[in-house]
């Protein structure tokens, strides 16, 4: 008979401990990763795509990426399409499109950095871009119509205080417009902006002096740790405003490289990722040697061993 009470009141103490934990997790959204769909950011076809962006978009589908978040195109445009026809080949391919990369101000390199190069060494140009200064309300109304997620600023000028300040009002200025489209607007951040400028850090200041009921936040995590930053501090400290990441490795060299080829431990962030907010994850790789067999070994190691 004692047994027997022993064995209930164990199981009965158990059953509500197995509750508790339930409702703790439901609760705590960071304590219960929930795998997300994997997206490809096509930044890292930037040298390739406009020649065929059928095939190309088939490679994407075929290493496992659902989810699209689309860049800049030396055809102009959506890849040489409109916004809708776009969207059309997208869902005809069975992929998802999420995100779009626009530039805060007409583009120029930062201060201090080298123009970009291909795998060859050779300099790549950077087309003319539409930018959220001049060009957000037609950018909004094209994206709207097709019903887009999300609008990211990938870049803004930063080099100075004055700068940074008037990169804010453009970003609150086309936040603002975004969400009464439907639209979120989310920052993208390379390393430059944890650095300070003139005793300000740019990161910070975006983050201090925009909304986050109309921006979000788009964290490359390669780009944050490279800057000094922790993803994870960050969550904690702005919980939910991350719904959109970068995920990208590099070495110690700080040359970028496959999810899984560098020095990046990514499993605390991952754990984090209810915190963050997280909804799409978008793998980039800027300029490699091989795109293709880039994202074939990021899909295998995320899906291995992070987005589980």
């Amino acid at each position: 008979m004692q047994n027997r009470r022993k064995f209930i009141s164990q199981s009965a103490t158990l059953a509500i401990g197995g509750s508790l934990m339930s409702k703790a997790l439901f609760a705590n959204p960071a304590l219960a990763f929930k795998p997300r769909p994997l997206g490809l950011q096509l930044f890292t076809f930037f040298s390739s795509i406009d020649q065929d962006v059928p095939g190309t978009l088939k490679k994407i589908k075929d290493a496992g990426y659902t989810e699209i978040e689309s860049a800049f195109s030396r055809k102009g445009g959506y890849y040489g399409m409109s916004a809708k026809e776009f969207d059309k080949m997208l869902r005809d391919m069975g992929l998802s499109w999420k995100s779009h990369h626009v530039t805060g101000a007409p583009f120029r390199m930062p201060a201090n950095t080298k123009p970009p190069v291909d795998a060859e060494g050779k300099p790549i140009s950077i087309p003319p871009m539409r930018n959220l200064r001049d060009n957000y309300r037609e950018i909004i109304d094209e994206l709207a119509e097709i019903k887009l997620p999300y609008l990211v600023c990938a870049s803004t000028p930063i080099d100075t205080k004055d700068e940074v300040k008037a990169s804010t009002d453009v970003l609150n200025m086309a936040a603002e417009a975004a969400k009464k489209a439907g639209i979120t607007l989310a920052y993208h951040n390379h390393d430059r902006e944890f650095k300070s400028v003139e005793d300000m850090i740019p990161y910070e200041y975006f983050l201090s002096q925009t909304s986050a009921r109309v921006m979000k936040m788009e964290l490359d995590l390669a780009w944050c740790m490279k800057g000094g930053a922790d993803p994870v501090a960050l969550f904690k400290k702005h919980p939910g405003r991350f719904p959109l990441w970068h995920v990208k490795d590099i070495d110690k060299d700080g040359k970028i490289q496959p999810v899984g080829k560098g020095i990046l431990d990514f499993k605390p962030i991952f754990e984090a990722a209810g915190k963050a907010g997280l909804k799409h994850i978008f793998v980039e790789h800027d300029f490699p040697a091989d795109a293709v067999a880039s994202i074939n070994e990021s899909s295998v190691y995320i899906n291995k061993n992070l987005n589980r």
